[in-house]
């Protein structure tokens, strides 16, 4: 089948065209700034053909997608006759609350039940149902799926999903840990049980997804039973922008001691935190690399702690799966990072975690294992790939199956 992924933001739509027969990305790109004067469109397809357009004119998400649609069956750049030939959507969503579990066929019934949710998920969830409307409207005979980020992680148990709190919130209000990122944890832990040649139901896995946002997961048994993000994003490891892990009671302090307001301290926890707010200089880990190569203390100090928060979630996530049978890194950081790598895995031989350090640095591959000969845990370097997940759940729904994780 051909299905067309698509990925919807506020202000943007990210699109992926695959063929699920044999995995083949078609056709991909973006339409950016929707609603401004000029917008700037993106479209590449396997052919080699490339469509930068700087002057696009976006008023809505609806002409974006249209655009997206047309390009797909033009003439010069095509991929399709025509969209008959597009024989599914599959949405990116970013919230699913507890109601989801894994990917369902959208209907008026789940949307309603979104929107109920957007509360979870403000800046994300109406831009996603947005994105889902439009393409009812464009597609009306076609089935459509939604992937949840948060669906992979919605089996844990309760001792790690709850807060600390009186479980009234939770009850009545739905506040506990819904974890994030999902989609990904999900397709390279299966991707690793499939290089280790054995059943994922027998194995406890960690999954780093590394990116400008950053999770990580304890897989066991094909289960997801921790994870870092919480309520919100922001929870867990250090990140671009986000500070992740920290005193609960330190946004309070800062409120009442430097005149700060919820939005002020909202800002500099997502915005102006992380990489950014230590190194004081960049959000982006190759600007960071630069800057150390060049004697900045500040930016060493900045990468210090993102690895060194990381090793910590690894050491405790093998010790609450009683062991470790493999380490996967994931995510623009994770595949491309070798400091980050080799620092966050640093002195965990006891655990059984050695790295190789030539492979380490072997930057000429997508696909690897890094872990020392003698290594008691395999080490690997897995691409992400969530559209794909995305389009092969979408098929199983076109199809009547059901899709389970």
């Amino acid at each position: 089948m051909k299905i067309l992924v698509i990925n919807c933001g506020s202000s943007s739509v990210k699109f992926q065209f695959v063929k699920t027969s044999n995995h083949e990305k078609l056709a991909w790109g973006i339409a950016e700034r929707i609603g401004e004067k000029e917008g700037l469109f993106t479209y590449k397809n396997d052919r080699g053909f490339v469509i930068s357009k700087q002057k696009a004119v976006f008023p809505n998400h609806e002409t974006a997608i249209q655009a997206i649609v047309d390009h797909l069956h033009a003439a010069d750049c095509g991929v399709v006759k025509s969209t008959d030939d597009i024989h599914g959507i599959g949405h990116r969503v970013v919230h699913g609350a507890e109601e989801f579990c894994s990917s369902v066929e959208i209907t008026d019934a789940v949307v309603a039940s979104l929107k109920k949710y957007t509360f979870l998920a403000p800046l994300h969830n109406p831009a996603n149902i947005l994105g889902i409307e439009v393409c009812r409207k464009l597609f009306p005979k076609h089935k459509q799926c939604g992937v949840f980020d948060t669906a992979f992680h919605q089996k844990m148990p309760k001792h790690a999903f709850l807060y600390a709190i009186p479980q009234e919130y939770y009850k009545e209000h739905m506040v506990k840990r819904y974890g994030f990122h999902g989609t990904s944890h999900r397709y390279v832990s299966k991707i690793a049980a499939e290089k280790l040649g054995k059943d994922i139901k027998d194995l406890r896995i960690i999954t780093c997804h590394l990116g400008n946002g950053a999770s990580i997961t304890a897989i066991k048994n094909g289960l997801s039973v921790d994870t870092s993000m919480g309520l919100t994003p922001l929870e867990g490891l250090m990140m671009g922008t986000r500070a992740g892990d920290m005193d609960p009671a330190l946004p309070l302090f800062m409120m009442e001691n430097f005149n700060m307001s919820l939005k002020d301290i909202n800002t500099l926890l997502n915005k102006k935190g992380g990489i950014l707010g230590v190194s004081g200089k960049c959000s982006d880990m190759r600007e960071l690399h630069d800057l150390i190569a060049a004697g900045d203390q500040d930016c060493k100090l900045a990468l210090d702690m993102y690895s060194y928060r990381l090793k910590k979630y690894i050491g405790s996530y093998t010790a609450a799966m009683g062991g470790l049978d493999a380490l996967v890194f994931t995510g623009g950081i994770g595949e491309n990072d070798e400091f980050v790598r080799e620092y966050s895995t640093d002195g965990l031989e006891w655990l059984g975690i050695k790295l190789d350090k030539k492979k380490n640095l072997d930057l000429n591959r997508k696909e690897a294992v890094i872990s020392a000969s003698d290594s008691k845990v395999p080490i690997f370097i897995i691409p992400t790939n969530e559209e794909l997940v995305i389009a092969l759940d979408t098929e199983k729904i076109i199809k009547g199956e059901r899709v389970d994780y």
